[in-house]
């Protein structure tokens, strides 16, 4: 398995937004995060659509959006025709859930459902065959920079253990506190997908900084 490592905009310094993310693809990242915050489902407040047309004009590999927004699914077509590739949702952020993952599909990105820290899997089992994307949150989320959490790795675990169970190929991400300390963690527990805000965009080199986390991944423990 290929580690997918997927930089956070979140902590990106947007005066020089093209330059940080084309050294984070040069040091092999496989795609570009970008979390939507609306100061309702969480404290944050981010980016909207118009961040998502100019990442889109920087590159082309995968834009993978978080949505942690009431209500995600009146953005669905602006998204898409702005050009992201991953859509996620929180399940308490929406009623219909099922219903908003199948119409994410129908316009042409992979639907993705995220999981808090205190979030069961009860609300994934249900949906899993309308899923492309598991995201499992290392932190509570709403900011950028938190420590990533012990008891994510037992969660990652039973997410992965669901989805063999099931023959699921929706890939497993995590996002919180990933570090080079804290990747081979999440790694072994079964996770594939790896957002990374601060430790990435945090540094002065962004480019060495992906180049370190994928490192990480393959370092024998």
């Amino acid at each position: 398995m290929n580690p997918c490592i997927a930089p956070s905009v979140l902590s990106a310094d947007l005066g020089i937004l093209r330059e940080q993310v084309e050294a984070a693809i040069r040091g092999g990242a496989d795609w570009i995060h970008v979390d939507v915050m609306d100061g309702r489902f969480v404290p944050g407040i981010t980016f909207g659509e118009p961040i998502i047309s100019a990442l889109r004009a920087i590159t082309d590999v995968p834009l993978d959006v978080h949505l942690m927004v009431d209500r995600p699914q009146r953005y669905i077509a602006d998204y898409a025709a702005a050009g992201a590739d991953v859509f996620t949702i929180h399940p308490e952020a929406t009623i219909h859930v099922q219903r908003h993952l199948a119409a994410i599909r129908e316009a042409g990105m992979r639907a993705g459902l995220a999981l808090n820290p205190g979030t069961p899997l009860s609300f994934l089992e249900e949906v899993l065959d309308d899923v492309d994307l598991v995201l499992v949150m290392s932190v509570n989320p709403g900011y950028g920079g938190q420590a990533y959490l012990p008891a994510a790795s037992s969660k990652i675990a039973r997410v992965r253990e669901l989805l063999t169970r099931r023959g699921c190929s929706a890939k497993l991400e995590v996002d919180g506190g990933i570090t080079v300390d804290t990747i081979r963690l999440a790694l072994e527990a079964g996770a594939d997908t790896f957002v990374a805000g601060t430790s990435v965009f945090g540094t002065n080199d962004p480019e060495a900084a992906v180049q370190a986390l994928r490192s990480a991944c393959a370092v024998k423990v």
